[in-house]
């Protein structure tokens, strides 16, 4: 049978492609889930099988937005430690953390991708290392909230194995054993992982953090997720504290450290990444190891700001990323395109650091290439996924900014008229066309409650 189509006409067009191409006026046309056609004025005549066609006007067609780091369960404790550093953050809300469940999880997610997707997000990666004994299915509550909200999605298993006593950062109470951690993943990537084109669900490994993970079981790691075939990925170099600590601990940077474990290399990507010198650069950019920029999160713990435009240079792979609601409680990457431009013009002489296109590249095909999909989403082009969002800019927020693509990255939110996953709507008009949304934010606000309730008990 024929696929079907949907013709999307009169709309500006960002195709970020390897050119670069833009049309001020073109079509888009979507054959089942992926893109048949793109091109300047409206689509071709004649065409068979159009179940509907769109008026674009007023419109820029860009690809999906592609997060590259998030923590959903994190949506349940938005607005605390408000002034803290990471390391104190984390201390403060490892006890409250320790306590979630499989209903408080799926919750959290379900809240967390419902925001996404109603900002342009079409593929996001989320971080779960928290797996407290008895708490349930934590790994598939993600997976399941993702499958009805019709977002693609790279769920990284994550772990940590080196507690307090052992001259960690997290609580005994909060940690698995290293074998444990091992064999789970093992198990997420076998029961879960979809290698497949167009796939929904993709499976990382991925140990949390230097500070948080044995050096057994970083190399552990990297063995198993090459013998699997799946990527990798781990927070580095986000702070001077966890520079300090790998220096004691290891006698060694970062960068280094992670070499030293197999942590460098195209199936690797890390948060942050904010304190590297030229060799750090120079060592991502030969090695081909990803990095997902979390601006507002860096800003937010006050992390410092990540070399984006240097990185760039090099060649590194860049994407953009939420990073967790507790760190950055809009929850939204839409507004990452403006802060990863402001923050990296932050200094004199740095008018040109970022520009409006690259930041929309960074939220697009950047974070395919992190999370390893760039041959089938991050750009609309003929034979990739019709993974593709229709921004409204003729309203009071953009009506006056000539340039479509500054309009959505340096003018307000922009609304979301139309979200395609796969040729599938997941927005229609603003609205989430899989979930209810406010049944979604009536049970994050009882989960949270549950949360603080359990936690404000434990402490008690």
């Amino acid at each position: 049978m024929a696929a079907q189509r949907t013709v999307i006409e009169n709309c500006a067009i960002a195709t970020v492609d390897a050119d670069g191409t833009e049309y001020a006026s073109g079509h888009v046309v979507v054959a089942g889930e992926t893109v048949e056609a793109v091109g300047e004025g409206p689509a071709p005549a004649g065409l068979a099988d159009v179940v509907r066609r769109v008026d674009g006007t007023g419109h820029l067609a860009t690809p999906g937005l592609v997060n590259t780091h998030h923590h959903f369960y994190q949506w349940l404790t938005r607005g605390l430690a408000q002034d803290s550093g990471l390391f104190d953050w984390l201390v403060a809300l490892y006890p409250t953390w320790a306590r979630i469940d499989e209903d408080m999880v799926y919750a959290a997610a379900r809240a967390s991708l419902a925001m996404m997707a109603r900002g342009g997000v079409t593929t996001a990666a989320d971080h779960h290392y928290l797996f407290p004994r008895g708490a349930g299915d934590l790994l598939g509550a993600g997976i399941r909230a993702a499958r009805e909200t019709g977002v693609r999605l790279t769920a990284a298993r994550g772990s940590m194995d080196l507690g307090t006593s052992e001259g960690g950062l997290p609580p005994d109470f909060a940690v698995e054993s290293t074998e444990e951690a091992l064999a789970a993943t093992e198990r997420a990537v076998e029961e879960h992982h979809d290698p497949s084109f167009g796939s929904m669900l993709h499976i990382a490994v991925a140990p949390c953090s230097p500070f948080s993970v044995t050096t057994g079981l970083m190399r552990e790691a990297a063995v198993l997720a090459r013998r699997l075939g799946v990527r990798l990925h781990t927070h580095g170099s986000e702070t001077v504290e966890e520079e300090k600590f790998c220096h004691e601990r290891f006698g060694m940077s970062p960068t280094d450290y992670f070499e030293s474990t197999g942590w460098l290399g195209e199936d690797v990507w890390m948060a942050h990444c904010v304190h590297m010198d030229d060799a750090d650069i120079a060592a991502f950019a030969r090695t081909g190891t990803g990095v997902a920029h979390c601006p507002s999160s860096n800003a937010r713990l006050a992390a410092g700001i990540a070399r984006v435009p240097d990185l760039l240079a090099a060649g590194a792979p860049v994407g953009l990323g939420v990073d967790g609601a507790a760190s950055n409680e809009s929850g939204e990457l839409h507004t990452e395109l403006r802060a990863a431009l402001l923050v990296s013009r932050l200094g004199p002489g740095r008018e040109r650091a970022l520009t409006v296109r690259q930041a929309l590249r960074l939220g697009t095909y950047g974070g395919a290439r992190v999370l390893g999909r760039a041959d089938e989403i991050g750009s609309l082009e003929p034979g990739k996924l019709a993974d593709l969002v229709l921004w409204r800019l003729d309203g009071l927020g953009h009506s006056t900014i000539a340039d479509p693509v500054a309009a959505l990255v340096l003018g307000a939110p922009a609304p979301v008229t139309l979200s395609l996953v796969g040729g599938r709507p997941v927005v229609e008009d603003g609205r989430l066309t899989g979930v209810d949304e406010e049944a979604v934010a009536r049970d994050a606000r009882d989960q949270a409650r549950r949360l603080a309730r359990a936690a404000a008990q434990g402490q008690g």
